[in-house]
Parts: structure tokens; C-alpha cells; sequence
């Protein structure tokens, strides 16, 4: 291809997006030798995405863990995200076995505290140029490929040359939509609204999610003390909500299977959130072009996977293109090695939650069978909760065993009230 004509303005990889996926890939490209001009549309450093589970699934963690950010985040506070989930079986309580190691894990983070800190270290590896108020406003094309970008800046329009250009710019990608990637999308019949509060005490200390069938909720403790409380109702109800927000919010949360206590708690953020939030699907690469994070898939944002899936998206990239994007390989045949992965590690999942999120009703028979057996044997409940944290995809999650296992455990249970969550944890 072509190579760029200015050096100001001639790059290995752009990246559109200075969030949490282009700021992770940025790093992560930087340190195996590219240079990198990570473009952020805001002018402000320390801008964060807003609705958002705040909640970094432990999928994450080796990722986490490469860019060094452990120790920042818990030094930011952030919270080890274990979890307790309410099912009509009662309470699914992971813990470790007896004999095993703790459980994964990663943290619970807002993203006003996680998006300037990862942006920041990105800003200052070696080979990244971050560049605020950069919005892309087309995409540079020499045969039917992409070889770089426009951009409105403060000081006007700008063209920036790459080999690689990579959309990490959400759901609503500019660098998807300039491309023409089609995208398929998927209804949601959910809406959500959430809110921050302080001093909310929660058993355990840990997250909380409820499955009301349809009706779905959770509560997340993350850093400063400050809890994300988190409806996501039939959009059946969504007339009702319209009408009073706050009131049709609070009065969901009381209405849970032991509530968390909002009422003594301080409110410190607005009621928040979307009635619209459709599952994208896109293909994750064209020529020149690779997509991550919600640019690729946006998932359904009940299950908290999209922080994740942005870090682990951007760990796919770089160790399928590094090498390519500096020159010294195939950049093509990286690139579909990326989208092999990509389809591999996350269709599955994408699957599951579309035919969960279309359908506003009770569980269907297999969920009964998952969910049930989850609440009544801890070692189910182990296995629910490393495909709730995408260690696991679906093909293992509901693989022969685990299906005869849950069915055994259901069986064995069967006309038994669901026990309660004090009881199992002493007994």
C-alpha cells in the first residue's frame, strides 16, 4: 500500500475511540513497536462513558494485568467483584470448593475513575500520540481499502494517514458506519435506568443481581464507597416509568427479594438510562480496518460483559497484528486471524443473550434447568459463575455433563422449598 506522505501525520495504527478499548489497544500496540495516534472526540481528558454496569468481569483480568493496572485499580479503590445472584430457586451463592483456589475475579471501578486513568497510561507509553477533540469525520481509501482518516480538530480538518485504522468508537462506530459494515441488530425487550448511592450496605459486601423474570436488577458496589444500583425491566413497563422515574426506579428496588436499603442510603448521581439499548453484531474487520469493543458487538448490558469484552477485544487485536502493522508481515491475514477469534471467543455468548433479550418472559426449560440446579448445588453454582464471568463459553457451559448434572441436581431437589441463603452458607 501507499505509505503516508507527511511524517507528522504518518502512523502504524489510528485509533478512533480514546475509551476504554482504544486506550488498552493503543498500549498494548505501542509497546510491540507501532506508533499509534489515539484519537479521543472529546477535548477533555478526564471524560467517562456514563451508562455503563461499571464492572470489569473477570474474563478481563489478564488483560488488566498486561496493561500493569492492577495495582492502580486497587489503589483507586476498586472492588473485587464476587457475586450473589436471586433466582424464584433462591439465592446462586458461588464460592470456592473446599479444596480449590478463590475464585476469579476482576473489580468493580466507575468509569470516572477507570476511563482517565487507563487514558492517562496511555498517554504516556512510548509511541502514542493522544490527540483530544479528534473526531473522524470520513475515512481515507486508496483500492477499495482504508489507509487513514479525517478528522475535525480545533483547528480544523485534518487528514491522518495508517496502515491500520481501528474503530473503538461504540455502538454507534463512525469508523464502522464510513466503511459500510453492516451490522445485524437485535431487539431488546429490556429497558434500564441506573443510579449511584453511597453508604449502601449490601451481605457480603458484594455484587447483587436479581432475576424477577423479566424483570432484572443488580447492585454493584464499586470505589469511594459508591454503589451502582441497576434496573432493567420489561419495556411493558416502560409507560409507567415515563410518567415517574423516580418513583417507578425506587419502587422496583424496594420490591426485591431482600433490597438493598436506598432509602438510607445518599443518592449522589441523577437517575440515568436508555430505553433503547438493541445487541449489535458486526463483522469485526473490512480492508485496513479492524473493530473492537462495542464497535464490534455491543451485548446486552444485563450481563455486564462490555468493559470485558472492549479489554479482551484489544488483547485479540494486538496479538493478531502487531507485527503486520509496523510492516513486517500480512496485515490481511492478521486481520482474519483477528476475526476468526473474535467470532470464535464471543458469537456464542452473543447468541444466548440475543434469544434472552428478545424475549421478555419467564425462563425457557434449559435456563429453569441451569438457574435451578445453580441455587441448590455449589458446584453448580461454581460453573454458573465462570460462564456468568465469560471464563467459559456456551459449548462448556452446556456441554452433556453439565446438562445431566444440573438435571440429577433438580431431581434430587424436586418439590423441596428453595433453601435459604443464611442456612446453605453455615450448613
Amino acid at each position: 500500500m501507499t505509505e503516508p506522505e507527511s511524517a507528522e501525520d504518518a502512523y502504524d495504527v489510528v485509533i478512533a475511540g480514546g475509551g476504554l478499548a482504544g486506550s488498552a489497544a493503543a498500549i498494548l500496540l505501542a509497546r510491540r513497536g507501532a506508533r499509534v495516534a489515539l484519537l479521543e472526540r472529546r477535548s477533555d481528558p478526564d471524560a467517562y462513558k456514563v451508562l455503563c454496569t461499571h464492572s470489569l468481569q473477570a474474563c478481563a483480568y489478564p488483560v488488566l494485568d498486561e496493561l500493569g493496572l492492577v495495582p492502580a485499580l486497587e489503589k483507586a479503590g476498586a472492588v473485587p467483584n464476587r457475586a450473589r445472584w436471586w433466582t424464584r430457586w433462591g439465592w446462586i451463592e458461588p464460592h470456592a470448593s473446599a479444596a480449590g483456589a478463590e475464585l476469579p475475579y476482576a473489580y468493580n471501578i466507575r468509569r470516572s475513575t477507570l476511563d482517565p486513568l487507563i487514558r492517562s497510561r496511555a498517554a504516556k507509553t512510548p509511541g502514542v500520540d493522544l490527540l483530544l477533540g479528534h473526531q473522524v469525520t470520513g475515512l481515507l481509501r486508496e483500492a477499495e481499502r482504508t489507509v487513514g482518516v479525517r478528522v475535525s480538530t480545533p483547528e480544523g480538518e485534518r487528514e491522518i494517514r495508517a496502515r491500520l485504522v481501528v474503530g473503538a468508537d461504540g455502538k454507534n462506530s463512525a469508523v464502522a458506519k464510513f466503511a459500510g459494515v453492516r451490522a445485524q441488530v437485535h431487539e431488546n425487550a429490556r429497558f434500564g435506568y441506573l443510579a449511584h448511592f453511597r453508604d449502601l450496605p449490601l451481605p457480603d459486601g458484594i455484587s447483587h443481581a436479581w432475576f424477577l423474570e423479566p424483570d432484572t436488577a443488580y447492585a454493584f458496589p464499586n470505589d469511594d464507597g459508591v454503589t451502582v444500583v441497576a434496573v432493567l425491566p420489561d419495556k411493558k413497563r416502560l409507560p409507567a416509568f415515563r410518567e415517574d422515574l423516580e418513583g417507578s426506579f425506587l419502587e422496583l428496588v424496594r420490591g426485591l427479594p431482600e433490597a438493598p436499603p436506598v432509602d438510607s442510603a445518599e443518592r449522589v448521581s441523577k437517575i440515568v438510562g436508555t430505553v433503547d439499548y438493541p445487541l449489535i453484531t458486526r463483522e469485526s474487520t473490512a480492508p485496513g480496518i479492524a473493530l473492537i469493543g462495542d464497535a464490534a458487538l455491543t451485548g446486552d448490558p444485563l450481563w455486564g460483559v462490555g468493559c470485558g469484552w472492549a479489554l479482551q477485544s484489544a488483547q485479540w487485536l494486538t496479538e493478531a497484528v502487531a507485527s503486520a502493522a509496523t510492516g513486517r508481515g500480512d496485515l490481511d491475514g492478521s486481520l482474519a486471524d483477528y476475526a476468526r477469534t473474535h467470532r470464535r471467543r464471543l458469537r456464542g455468548h452473543q447468541m444466548l443473550s440475543v434469544d434472552f433479550a428478545k424475549a421478555a418472559v419467564p425462563f425457557n426449560p434449559v435456563q429453569r434447568l441451569m438457574f435451578a440446579a445453580a441455587a441448590r448445588d455449589e458446584a453448580m453454582a461454581r460453573h454458573m459463575y465462570l460462564f456468568a464471568s465469560r471464563l467459559i463459553g456456551p459449548l462448556r457451559f452446556l456441554n452433556p455433563v453439565a446438562l445431566a448434572k444440573a438435571a440429577a441436581v433438580n431431581l434430587r431437589h424436586r418439590g423441596a422449598p428453595a433453601p435459604h441463603a443464611a442456612a446453605r452458607r453455615t450448613s
